[in-house]
């Protein structure tokens, strides 16, 4: 299985994925560790691929989203985006929107907390 193929298959069989570096429970960089940290303080289920694992993963994802960096989150197989964007959306509330318009199950008091502390 190619890269591609494996990274398409990962992203439309699982509702929301994270391609990050480490693993949701062992980030292994500060921008995986905040992007992991929001989706389980919110009490997401979400798949994790560590990029560091596979080097064609690695690469691999870059170019299936034609976006240079790790982490790349995905909700029901789209792209959303990278730390900054997610973070951006967290803060905003779009995030809550998004996974509420895709049926992904989060906790409404914890993104409202994330808000509060950073506001």
């Amino acid at each position: 299985m190619t890269a591609e193929t494996q990274i398409k298959e990962t992203v439309t069989t699982n509702d929301v994925v994270l391609f990050m570096k480490g693993t949701k429970a062992m980030p292994q960089c500060g921008f995986s560790s905040r992007v992991a940290g929001v989706l389980n303080f919110m009490g997401v289920e979400f798949a994790d691929v560590n990029v560091l694992a596979d080097e064609a993963i690695r690469q691999g994802i870059k170019d299936y989203s034609d976006w240079p960096t790790v982490p790349q989150l995905y909700v029901k197989g789209e792209f959303v985006g990278g730390c900054d964007i997610i973070t951006e959306m967290t803060l905003s509330g779009e995030l809550d929107t998004l996974f509420a318009e895709n049926g992904v199950t989060y906790d409404k008091d914890a993104a409202e907390k994330i808000r509060e502390a950073n506001g």
